[in-house]
């Protein structure tokens, strides 16, 4: 036996498609969500929430179906949904960082996966200095914040300080530079 067939292959089933998410993003792609990621749990020390990173399969509607995803950052506080490498409960806040093979499907599928599973705050962000920040309000999602990181200091539009924090979890705070920290 090879190497190969040991290796878990990354993929997703949406309405009984399975998407391969081969090849691996950008380095950038993983910094982002390391940065997140750590800040996430830092701020959730002494909780009962824990935050997942790209390996944790968000199984959305169980009682209907098997389809999955698999997002990039994903905070749940309900353990009892909890089962293997799949969480069947409702996420606190999920993240997807864009990558030219999923950037679509972030946007569009997922969103409105997350959406309908009654995801509070879902943000979408962009290798290249974006964030998008989508709140639940009414049963749908309202972009709430949009920002394009402007690092330079000289810039009228400097940003790179901006504090954001999670609107569930707002004692958790990251700056937008922060997020983008190594990906240069």
């Amino acid at each position: 036996m090879g190497l190969a067939e040991f290796e878990r292959k990354k993929e997703e089933k949406i309405n009984g498609v399975i998407y391969d998410m081969s090849p691996a993003p950008s380095y950038q792609h993983g910094i982002i969500n390391s940065n997140i990621h750590t800040a996430i749990k830092q701020g959730l020390k002494g909780s009962i929430c824990i935050v997942s990173i790209e390996n944790l399969d968000f199984r959305y509607h169980p009682e209907v179906s098997d389809d999955y995803v698999c997002p990039d950052v994903m905070v749940l506080c309900d353990r009892k949904h909890l089962k293997g490498g799949t969480y069947s409960g409702v996420p606190g806040f999920v993240l997807e960082t864009l990558s030219p093979s999923s950037a679509k499907r972030d946007r569009t599928e997922k969103k409105d996966i997350y959406e309908a599973a009654g995801v509070e705050e879902y943000w979408i962000v962009s290798p290249q200095g974006a964030v998008e920040i989508y709140y639940l309000k009414n049963g749908k999602y309202v972009l709430e914040h949009s920002y394009i990181l402007q690092s330079d200091r000289e810039e009228e539009d400097y940003n790179a300080d901006t504090l954001i924090r999670l609107k569930g979890f707002p004692h958790i705070t990251m700056t937008l530079s922060e997020i983008f920290e190594g990906t240069e």
